[in-house]
C-alpha cells in the first residue's frame, strides 16, 4: 500500500541555508538545518561567542481585544498578571482540561489589549484551534491573528547582543537596556520588528522577529558581524545544557506539567481559575530530574532508569559537548534525591548515572558537579 508524501514546509530562510551546504532534516513537518557543517563546533559558537538560528517555523499570534488579560488567566497555567510593563514576557504551559500539556510558550505584554505569543512549530495549528475554542466558548470577542508576515531568528551567545547591534544599529536604542526576558517593539523603514531577551540556549542574546521580507537580508548582516549560523543539532545540544524542556520529548498532551519539572510555571497560589487547574492541586506523581553518566556509554531519550524508588525513564539525552559528558533528562519517582546514583539501561546493561540539579550549564559555566 502505498502512502502519500507530503512536501515539508519551507520558512523564508530555506534558500540561505541550501546555499550554505546545511544538512536539512524533516522537523516536524518542516525542511530544517540540523548543521552546517560541524554540530560540535556551532555549539561552542553559541557557548564562546555567538550563533544565531533560524526558528521561523515557530508561530508569532497576536491577540487583541478589551478582554485579552481575562483571556490569558483562563487559558494559560503561569499568572498572566505578572505582566504589567509593556514588553514584559512569561513563559507558560497552555493545558487541557485534564492538565495535559497542549503546548509550552512565551507571551509577551504590549498593551492591555494587546499580548503576543510564540509558540512551538509542531503544535501551531493545534493551538489555534483550541485558542479560538476558549475564545467562543467564552465570549471573549478577541481577535486571534497569526503572523506568518514575521520570520524569527535567534541571536545567541555571550556576544551576541554586541554583534546583533553592530549588524542593525537601528535595534540598538530600543533593545540595549531591556532586560532579561523582556522585548522591544520598534519600527524601521515602515515595518515592525520585535527584538525579544528571551533564549531557548542558556546563553544571552536575542530572538528577533523580522519583517519576512527582509530575513535573508538580515541574516546575511548578522553573519557577516560573526554570528555563526547554527542548526538544530546544536540547539538541541545547547537547550538541553540548559535545562530547558522540548515538547514532544518532556512533555506533551498526556503529561501532567507538574510531573515534567515546570511546577515553576505553574500559579496554584493565587485564586484565579485556570484550564487543568483542579487537576494539579493533586500534586505531581513523579519529577524530572537531570542525570549525568558515570560509565561509558550515551544517554538518550526513552531508556528505562532503575532507582531504589522504581523504575523511571530518560525524556532528552545527548552528549555534552560543554562537559564532555552524557547527560539526560528523566522522569523518574518522587523519593529519588539529587546525588543518588541509579542506573540507566543502555542495549539491556545497566550503567551508573548521578541524579544532579539542572541547569547543567548556564552562561558558559558547568553547574553540575558529578
Amino acid at each position: 500500500m502505498s502512502t502519500t508524501q507530503h512536501p515539508l514546509n519551507h520558512t523564508v530562510l530555506h534558500s540561505t541555508h541550501l546555499a550554505a551546504n546545511a544538512r536539512m532534516v524533516d522537523f516536524g513537518g518542516w525542511d530544517m538545518p540540523v548543521n552546517y557543517g560541524s554540530q560540535i563546533e556551532e555549539h561552542h559558537a553559541v557557548r564562546t561567542d555567538a550563533g544565531m538560528f533560524d526558528v521561523s517555523h515557530m508561530r508569532v499570534v497576536d491577540i487583541t481585544g478589551d478582554k485579552v488579560r481575562d483571556f490569558l488567566r483562563f487559558v494559560l497555567a503561569n499568572n498572566i498578571d505578572k505582566l504589567q510593563v509593556a514588553g514584559k514576557a512569561l513563559y507558560s504551559c497552555m493545558l487541557r482540561h485534564d492538565g495535559g500539556v497542549i503546548d509550552d510558550l512565551i507571551v509577551y505584554f504590549f498593551r492591555e489589549d494587546f499580548f503576543r505569543l510564540v509558540v512551538n512549530a509542531g503544535t501551531a495549528d493545534k493551538d489555534l484551534k483550541w485558542l479560538n475554542e476558549q475564545n467562543a466558548i467564552g465570549e471573549f470577542g478577541l481577535v486571534i491573528t497569526p503572523r506568518p508576515d514575521f520570520a524569527l531568528i535567534a541571536a545567541q551567545g555571550p556576544n551576541a547582543r554586541a554583534k546583533v547591534f553592530a549588524a542593525l544599529p537601528f535595534t540598538q536604542a530600543a533593545s540595549e537596556n531591556i532586560k532579561p526576558f523582556n522585548a522591544a517593539s520598534i519600527m524601521h523603514e515602515g515595518a515592525e520588528w520585535m527584538v525579544a531577551r528571551t533564549g531557548y540556549t542558556g546563553e544571552d542574546g536575542f530572538e528577533i522577529a523580522v519583517p519576512a521580507t527582509a530575513a535573508a537580508d538580515t541574516w546575511a548582516k548578522l553573519h557577516t558581524a560573526g554570528i555563526r549560523p547554527a542548526g538544530l543539532g546544536a540547539r538541541d545540544t545547547l537547550r538541553l545544557e540548559a535545562g530547558m524542556n522540548l515538547y514532544g520529548q518532556d512533555m506533551d498532551e498526556s503529561v501532567n506539567p507538574l510531573n515534567a519539572g515546570l511546577a515553576w510555571t505553574i500559579d496554584l497560589v493565587s485564586e484565579r481559575d485556570f484550564i487543568g487547574k483542579s487537576v494539579l492541586l493533586a500534586g505531581a506523581q513523579s519529577q524530572l530530574v537531570g542525570l549525568v553518566l558515570l560509565d561509558k556509554g550515551i544517554l538518550r531519550s526513552h531508556q528505562t532508569v532503575q532507582t531504589t524508588h522504581g523504575v523511571g525513564e530518560t525524556t532528552s539525552g545527548t552528549f555534552s559537548p560543554t562537559m564532555q559528558k552524557s547527560i539526560a533528562f528523566a522522569r523518574v519517582p518522587l523519593g529519588v534525591a539529587i546525588g543518588d546514583t541509579v542506573q540507566v539501561v543502555i542495549r539491556d546493561k545497566p550503567l551508573n548515572a548521578q541524579v544532579v540539579k539542572m541547569p547543567f550549564v548556564r552562561n558558559g559555566k558547568i553547574l553540575a558537579s558529578v
